[in-house]
């Protein structure tokens, strides 16, 4: 067994308060590690690091953030495998699930080597008589991130880069479930050559969050996770005084209208809703099925999970890994038998799959006629179950999203452009797909949720992750006018 630690200060530093958690590899349910919990303590000195860091990297060139970005950049392309063989090790996600949860992260962190274009500010020249106004935006100081189980590489990158090129220092505090792909790639920050204190990485649990969120020197946090810790990271951290954007749950919707290309809308249901084994936030919840498309469609998705194999992540034929905890998996595993109590059909019973050894497996679940009054409908499973909930028109599957109190990713399969095209207007969610299941935006737009989705004003990354990690400052100039300037700079004068 390892021991995981923390990384203050650009050292790794071995737990100090004698607690820790232990990580699992859930193909196997064999405990591989133990990862230290940090004390308010170790915090504090973590966030003492990035202050003392700041007050040299808030003035740092933007020549020097960028070649250092770019080195880094070239650091997690180099080492994507080994980022993507511990996501496989301690998550379970297949290496295909893996290797793209690296890209993304790449993604990101490159719209963040070309910030100096994003932190231009604007001038306006001779405002008034002699007078120029102009607006520069500023770092705000050390700033946290809290971030979740199912994506440990790719959300510290919807936060890190950005807020780091801006002139921030950072502590993070990722999932103590599957906390080493992170915490290589805080090491491989420190290869890249940025100062220590820059970026630091604390591992822990609620008092580690407790105590970030309550630091004075804390300006801002950046969450995702469940909407319950959402709704309580916003709370507590703007109670502190703090920028917080905090963003939670998910139920997102498929609309399948009756001329959508079926095999497309199957593929697309399949991958969506069982990739990663469901633990993903922008994942395919619910499958709106209208008119006469109900059957063939949900004929054409169960032949498709016959096909899905469940296995080790690590192996190249696996399709879907394991669920994190064993206590997560029954947790699923519970909706699907309520579900058949509470009056759906059952097409396909994950429940029924068998696995050899003590992993964390379920099979896939396929539900129909569900209805909005069952668990499997107005809970967040977060795991390998795909509900299929009948609907007689497009506006009775428009008003399920508009009812659903998350608004994460909504989706349309139709050939229709006018369906399409009113679709993305009508739907009541933040991020919508068009004959697109998942989609999520790439690295130079923004990622964020609506209703109970998104907690604050200020979505993830992109353009909007600048706003949130800068703060702008107006100046407002005055120069005495040439001709009468003391300076000789040629103009004639009265004498």
């Amino acid at each position: 067994m390892r021991d995981i630690h923390h990384l203050i200060d650009g050292r790794l530093v071995a737990g100090a308060s004698g607690r820790a958690s232990p990580v699992f590899n859930p193909a196997t349910g064999e405990r591989t590690g133990a990862v230290s919990l940090a004390s308010a303590a170790e915090v504090d000195a973590a966030v003492a690091s990035a202050q003392a860091a700041f007050e040299e990297w808030g003035s740092a060139s933007m020549a020097r953030r960028t070649t250092l970005m770019f080195a880094f950049r070239n650091l997690v392309v180099d080492n994507a495998a080994e980022i993507a063989r511990r996501l496989t090790a301690e998550h379970g996600k297949v290496r295909a699930d893996a290797m793209g949860e690296v890209a993304r992260a790449v993604d990101n962190i490159e719209f963040a080597c070309g910030l100096a274009e994003h932190l231009k500010g604007g001038h306006n020249e001779t405002a008034s008589t002699g007078i120029d106004v102009y607006t520069v935006r500023r770092p705000l100081g050390v700033v946290a991130g809290i971030t979740p189980f199912n994506f440990p590489a790719m959300v510290p990158m919807w936060m890190v880069p950005n807020a780091v090129a801006c002139g921030n220092t950072f502590v993070l505090k990722p999932s103590e479930r599957d906390p080493s792909a992170p915490l290589f790639m805080a090491e491989l920050f420190q290869e890249a050559g940025f100062p220590p204190g820059v970026l630091s990485v604390v591992n822990g649990d609620k008092a580690a969050v407790d105590r970030l969120l309550e630091h004075p020197d804390v300006k801002a946090a950046s969450f995702v996770g469940s909407t319950p810790v959402a709704r309580y990271v916003y709370a507590t951290g703007t109670s502190h005084g703090k920028r917080v954007q905090a963003l939670g749950g998910a139920k997102n919707h498929m609309v399948v209208l009756p001329d959508a290309d079926i095999d497309l809308a199957a593929d697309s249901a399949v991958s969506a809703a069982y990739g990663s084994a469901g633990e993903r936030c922008m994942a395919i919840s619910v499958v709106a099925a209208v008119g006469d498309v109900a059957d063939p469609l949900v004929e054409a998705i169960k032949l498709r999970m016959e096909k899905l194999v469940i296995g080790d992540g690590a192996e190249a034929a696996s399709d879907m890994g394991p669920l994190i905890t064993r206590e997560h998996r029954d947790r699923v595993a519970g909706y699907v038998g309520s579900a058949a109590e509470q009056g759906a059909t059952v097409v396909v019973d994950g429940r029924e799959a068998r696995f050899d050894g003590d992993g964390f497996f379920l099979g896939v679940s396929l539900l129909d006629h569900v209805t909005v009054d069952m668990d499997a409908y107005r809970d967040e499973i977060f795991g390998p179950v795909l509900s299929v909930v009948r609907c007689d028109t497009y506006g009775e599957a428009v008003q399920l999203i508009a009812d659903n109190p998350w608004g994460n990713g909504a989706a349309i399969f139709t050939r229709d452009g006018g369906a399409a095209r009113q679709f993305q207007e009508d739907a009541d969610a933040g991020m919508v797909g068009i004959n697109v299941p998942i989609p999520v935006p790439v690295g130079y737009h923004s990622f964020g949720g609506w209703k109970d989705s998104l907690f604050g004003d200020t979505t993830m990354y992109g353009p909007e992750g600048i706003r949130f990690y800068t703060r702008p400052k107006a100046i407002t100039s005055r120069w005495p006018d040439p001709a009468t300037s003391k300076v000789n700079l040629g103009f004639p004068t009265n004498e």
